[in-house]
C-alpha cells in the first residue's frame, strides 16, 4: 500500500484577477493524497458536482473537472513537511474550508 503525504494548495493569484471569474477560490486548503497531481484531485472532489444536485450541464457530465484547485495558474501545491498533520488516515481535506458552490438555476413557471 502505497504512503500517503500531506499536501497544502495555496491560491497564488490575487484575488481581483479575472481568472477567478470563472472558479470560486477556496483559499488555502490541505489534504492527504498520493501526489501533488492527486492533491488537486482530492481538492476537486470536495466540491460540490452537478452530478450530486437536481441541476446538469448535461446528462453524465461532472463539473469537478473545471475546479480551481485543477488549475495551475490559480493554484500551486506544496507537500507539507511539518508535521502538523499526520500522513496517516484516508484520502481527504485535512483543514481548510471548501464551501459548496453556489449555484443559480432558473425555474420556469407552470403557467409559462
Amino acid at each position: 500500500m502505497e504512503t500517503l503525504r500531506i499536501f497544502r494548495l495555496l491560491p497564488v493569484v490575487d484575488e481581483a484577477d479575472p481568472r477567478w471569474g470563472n472558479a470560486d477560490n477556496q483559499g488555502e486548503v490541505t489534504v492527504r493524497a498520493y501526489s501533488a497531481a492527486d492533491a488537486r484531485l482530492v481538492a476537486a472532489e470536495a466540491e460540490d458536482d452537478f452530478l450530486e444536485m437536481n441541476v446538469a450541464p448535461a446528462d453524465g457530465n461532472s463539473t469537478r473537472m473545471f475546479s480551481a484547485f485543477r488549475d495551475e495558474k490559480l493554484y500551486t501545491v506544496i507537500e507539507d513537511i511539518t508535521g502538523v498533520h499526520s500522513s496517516e488516515g484516508p484520502r481527504g481535506v485535512v483543514a481548510g474550508n471548501i464551501r459548496p458552490v453556489i449555484l443559480s438555476t432558473r425555474q420556469v413557471d407552470e403557467n409559462g
